[in-house]
């Protein structure tokens, strides 16, 4: 299930600045990177990381997300410089997937595991741009 992240950001007028990632995706036949909206960008003021929330197909999701990778590897959702990932369907408010500095629930669903593999792999260097 391994998603490869192209830097390639662009913004909507119509999105009033959302950003979105294009990516290309095996075995999935849907396109993730087009369903994807940056809503919001916050740095944390007194430590490091960026809070990031969006939207992206019919999921919503929150990260923390740092430039620099955990001292502790098994903190960091894989090599993503993700702390934290909050995944919830937008429909039911449901939460289909949660990270905080290790797995607290599993992806509910191979699309679930799907978004959480794209945001995983792309979405630091989308914010920190490296």
């Amino acid at each position: 299930m391994a998603h490869v992240c192209h830097r390639d950001a662009k913004r909507d007028a119509t999105d009033h600045g959302a950003t979105t990632m294009n990516e290309t995706h095996e075995p999935f036949d849907y396109d993730l990177a087009a369903g994807l909206r940056i809503l919001k960008v916050t740095a944390r003021p007194h430590a490091p990381g960026t809070w990031v929330t969006g939207v992206l197909d019919e999921f919503r999701f929150e990260a923390l997300v740092f430039a620099e990778h955990a001292d502790e590897r098994d903190q960091e959702l894989g090599e993503s410089r993700i702390a934290k990932l909050w995944i919830a369907r937008r429909d039911t408010k449901r939460t289909v997937f949660n990270w905080d500095r290790g797995l607290d629930i599993p992806a509910a669903s191979d699309k679930t595991q799907a978004v959480a593999d794209f945001l995983a792999a792309g979405l630091a260097e989308h914010v920190f741009g490296r």
